[in-house]
Order: structure tokens, then C-alpha cells, then sequence
């Protein structure tokens, strides 16, 4: 975990410029024709950059180099290419196992580990970065987060929070709601011509991109359709697929006699050892316990729960959406200090503080309120602020008021339940990472997956990472995906 990274957003400022901005047109890069914009330029690159920090702490910068370096010359390429090559852009990978891509108003673009673990060539990444890059230039983010600024009263919270805690100022992160912007069919569709035309023109084969949606289709299928896939929204993958493979033989006939690339061989090996799934050293939950091995502490999860672990917090709710309970790291020395933080942060009213002792650790807990002027009703917060190992954890659990008894007890419970982690089972874990064998016969990939020790029960999970069927042929020679500890 680190310091959280919350900040003012600029949305009273978007509010007071509305009016004027709505009288005004732009000229769409992309397109040519004249758009309604609620953003200036300036304020889209603002944007973008005063998100980025938050994202970054959110999720965390993948420790890879090699892999960071990759993406942002391949980015920077692309980007001289783009309808928009003024653009000061960056380009990153974030430490998350969600199959995901997106960007940022002004030229942010970011990778998830967990989709790169899912690529098989740079071409079928090509094709994702020219898709992301294309959102940017045709100010699809842009127009969206305006939309976005202007309907919503409050920020937009993590994944697992209900409807009904979206409405909350304060209580999430500004640069998280950028994640679960839906974009339009036609949007979608633009960015992904975009794509194709971007990574044509820098040498790649864009019909790898096409392909690249049969896997994001398999994993869809694999979860239920649960999961926050990379372009989740679009209604059909496989008729995506069509119109990708057919833009994509349209712009090579352009070209005829250039050859493009796929590269399969030199990505395998670039991502070898990449962390596959989740990552136990950065917090994990068993058997209704959530362990840190890194920053050595644990505490109960109330049972049926959700968890979403992120870098800078971690958000628990239950199915029924009318609690949430936070962990994050406070910047301040001391829960008392803490304590006074909070309740200026988030705006909230203080009704009782005492000072507490859990299990050994010097603590303090509020209770306070918060009151949402334009819907009339209060948020209840009990919140523990406890100081361990030179640090001080707020942990804070919110409910409306008329719920707020009901989830008392299991807010206790967890805060409550705080203690050292001392388990050495707990904390020697280690994660899941890619491993790129090679074949060293003619065989299938269901032969090769049981030659190399991988489980039956994990067949169709590596056949979608290695996106292939288990049936698929294969030569001497052939690389593949496996993984181990």
C-alpha cells in the first residue's frame, strides 16, 4: 500500500465554464467536422495530468523496465503517426491483473500486467495502443469525463461500490471513475479503424488485433461477463473481429508489396516472468482474512463480502451495496492528527472520539457524519485510526444513516480485529508468473500444457492466455505459456 494520492478535482471550475463552452465548436482531429466540446484543450491535457498521479498510486507502476521502456517506444512511434502528434503523451503499465487498457484526457495511455500477460505478439498489442491512441485523438475521453463532470454530483468510487455511494464528493478517487467511462458503439468503433490505420503504418500486421478479440471474447465467457474486460462495453466481440480483420486487409492493400509484422517470439520472450494473477505480496484475502505479507498485518473481511485491493486502499461491500468499508494509509504521524485529517477531508461532522488500544496498537475512533445537500440524506462513519510500524491506517466504514446499525458490528469487527501478521506462512507467499517454454516436438497444446506440469483443471485457462484451443497443433520449436511460483 501507499500513500494515498486524493486531490481537489476541478470540476466547480468545469461548472463555471460550462456556458461559455457550450456556445463554442471545435474541429475534431480525427474527423474534421465541427463537435460540441465541453473541454478546451488545455483543460483536457490538465486533466489528464492531474489524474495521472492517482491512477498511478491506485494501482501501482509494474516494476519491469524492460517492459516500460518497450511500451513507451512503441507509444511514442505511434504517437508521431496519430492525428494528434502534438500531444505530450506518456504511456504505461500498471501492477493490476485486470484485463484492461485505457486513457487519459491529453495523451495518457495505460496497460494493465494482466493484459499483456494476454497478448501473444506485439501486433495484437499494436493494435490495443493504436485503439487507446485513437480515443485520444478523436477526444472521445474528453467528450465522456465532460459528460460525466456535468451529470454526476459527486465523484465516481472504485468497482465494487453500489450506485449509490457514486454521489459522495470525497470518499473516492477522482482519477478512478476515468476507468468505468462507457464509451458509445460509435466511438468504440472509430477507435478501433484508428487502430487499425495506427499500427499499419507503423509495420504491424493489424489482423493480429482482430484476433486478439476471440481471447477477449473466451474471457468473457470464462468469467460470466463478470469481469472488467478491455472494451467490455462493445455488445459483440466476434463481429468486432469481422470489421477489424476487414479495415485491417483494407489499409495493407493500400500498401501493396510493404510486409507487416507480427512478432510473436521476441513479446513471448520480453513478458517471460511477468506476475500472473494476483499478486499475494501486495494483500490477499483466505478464508475471510486479509493478509499483507509486506507491510505485515491482517484483519478480518466481514464473510460474503466484496474485496477490491488496489495499491492505495482497499474497498470491502457487501452484495448488497449500502455499506462500504476502506483501509488506506493516512500521511499524518499519529491517529490523533489522522483523526482530524479525516474529518477535514472529507468534510465530515464529528460526533464522539476516543482513544482505543487494538490488540497492543495506540488507536483512536470517530464517529462522525456526513450531509448531501442535494439529496438530504447523511452518511454515518465510524472510522479507527491505528498507528503500527511508524504508520497510521485508517480503516472507515460508511452506511446511510438509517443503515448504518446494521453494519456497526461487522465495521467493529474488522477494525477491531487489526493486529501484526506473524504467520511465516502468510508472509513467505509468493506470486504466480509467466513462464515461456519451448516445444520441443511436434504435439498439441493440450500434450504440451500436461508435458509441462500445469493441472487439467487449468487447461482452458492457459489455452485462452496462450490463445489457442487445446486441440491446436504445434511444431518443434513453438513457444508457449505456462506458469509457476
Amino acid at each position: 500500500m501507499r500513500k494515498p494520492g486524493f486531490f481537489s478535482c476541478l470540476r466547480a471550475l468545469i461548472l463555471a465554464l460550462t456556458a461559455l463552452q457550450l456556445s463554442s465548436c471545435a474541429t475534431n482531429p480525427v474527423t474534421g467536422k465541427s463537435q460540441l466540446m465541453l473541454l478546451s484543450k488545455d483543460q483536457e491535457i490538465a486533466l489528464g495530468q492531474q489524474s495521472d498521479p492517482e491512477i498511478v498510486a491506485a494501482f501501482g507502476r509494474y516494476d519491469n523496465e524492460a517492459i516500460q521502456q518497450f511500451i513507451n517506444e512503441k507509444g511514442q512511434s505511434m504517437a508521431r503517426v496519430s492525428h494528434r502528434p502534438e500531444l505530450k503523451y506518456e504511456f504505461k503499465v500498471l501492477d493490476s491483473p485486470v484485463v484492461n487498457a485505457f486513457a487519459l484526457p491529453g495523451g495518457f495511455v495505460y496497460f494493465t500486467r494482466g493484459i499483456l500477460a494476454h497478448f501473444n505478439n506485439e501486433a495484437e498489442f499494436a493494435g490495443v495502443l493504436g485503439h487507446e491512441i485513437g480515443h485520444i485523438t478523436a477526444r472521445h475521453s474528453a467528450q465522456q469525463y465532460s459528460r460525466q463532470i456535468l451529470a454526476q454530483a459527486g465523484l465516481i468510487a472504485g468497482a465494487i461500490l453500489s450506485e449509490d455511494f457514486r454521489q459522495y464528493a470525497g470518499l473516492a478517487q477522482t482519477g478512478i471513475g476515468l476507468l468505468f467511462l462507457k464509451f458509445g458503439r460509435d466511438d468504440e468503433s472509430e477507435s478501433d479503424r484508428l487502430g487499425v490505420e495506427y499500427s499499419t503504418k507503423i509495420g504491424y500486421d493489424a489482423h493480429q488485433m482482430a484476433d486478439f478479440f476471440g481471447t477477449l471474447d473466451r474471457l468473457s465467457k470464462q468469467s460470466g461477463g463478470s469481469i472488467p474486460t478491455f472494451l467490455s462495453t462493445h455488445p459483440d466481440p466476434a463481429d468486432r473481429n469481422k470489421k477489424v480483420d476487414r479495415l485491417a486487409s483494407e489499409w495493407q492493400q493500400r500498401a501493396t508489396g510493404s510486409s507487416y509484422e507480427v512478432k510473436r517470439n521476441s513479446y513471448l520472450r520480453m513478458i517471460d516472468g511477468l506476475v500472473y494473477g494476483e499478486d499475494p505480496r501486495q494483500g490477499y484475502v483466505e478464508g475471510n482474512t486479509f493478509y499483507h505479507p509486506e507491510l505485515k498485518f491482517q484483519y478480518p473481511v466481514p464473510p460474503g463480502w466484496q474485496v477490491n485491493n488496489m495499491s492505495s486502499q482497499v474497498q470491502m461491500a457487501p452484495e448488497d451495496g449500502k455499506a462500504l468499508l476502506l483501509l488506506t494509509l493516512s500521511p499524518e504521524k499519529s491517529p490523533s492528527q489522522a483523526a482530524d485529517a479525516m474529518l477535514q477531508q472529507y468534510q465530515l461532522t464529528q460526533l464522539s472520539r476516543r482513544n482505543e488500544t487494538v490488540n497492543g496498537l495506540q488507536a483512536v475512533s470517530v464517529l462522525a457524519e456526513q450531509a448531501n445537500e442535494q439529496t438530504q440524506q447523511v452518511v454515518s462513519v465510524l472510522a479507527y485510526l491505528i498507528e503500527y510500524e511508524g504508520r497510521v491506517y485508517l480503516l472507515m466504514g460508511m452506511a446511510y444513516k438509517e443503515d448504518f446499525n446494521a453494519y456497526t458490528a461487522r465495521f467493529r469487527q474488522t477494525m477491531e480485529g487489526f493486529r501484526k501478521l506473524t504467520d511465516p506462512s502468510k508472509i513467505n507467499v509468493s506470486p504466480e508468473r509467466i513462464r515461456i517454454e519451448r516445444i520441443d516436438k511436434d504435439t498439441n497444446l493440450r500434450a504440451a500444457l500436461q508435458d509441462a506440469g500445469m493441472p487439467s483443471s487449468r487447461y482452458e485457462e492457459l489455452a485462452i492466455l496462450n490463445g489457442m484451443e487445446l486441440n491446436s497443433p504445434l511444431s518443434r520449436g513453438t513457444l508457449i505459456k505456462v506458469v509457476s511460483k
